[in-house]
């Protein structure tokens, strides 16, 4: 019997370990939207204050989308939910992915997240 099952990314299309720095593009600036930590498959929202943060799961999908399985700070607070997460790159050097947010009163907001 053969599977035709969609399986997640390999383990070459991982996102390297690393601090990743987001950001969005809003009224002519570059505005920070925190840092999501991310160790193997685990990842910490942004934090806004100094509260300890707790690690959640997340997959990738093999067309490299990212399904986060935890909250995702101000990107899922306030109305907020999160349309689509694509990675945009694996290398280690400049691995990064877009995080599509759909705002409470219907608009899409773009921000991109790159290791540091």
């Amino acid at each position: 019997m053969i599977c035709a099952c969609a399986s997640p990314a390999s383990a070459a299309e991982r996102l390297p370990d690393g601090v990743y720095h987001c950001e969005v593009y809003l009224l002519g600036q570059f505005l920070s939207l925190g840092d999501i930590t991310i160790r193997g498959n685990v990842y910490t929202e942004p934090a806004y204050f100094t509260a300890p943060r707790q690690g959640y799961n997340y997959q990738i999908e093999t067309n490299g989308e990212i399904s986060w399985l935890g909250p995702l700070g101000g990107f899922t607070a306030g109305g907020n939910s999160i349309s689509l997460t694509q990675v945009t790159s694996f290398d280690p050097a400049d691995a990064s992915f877009d995080i599509i947010m759909r705002q409470p009163h219907g608009a899409f907001t773009a921000s991109t997240c790159t290791i540091r």
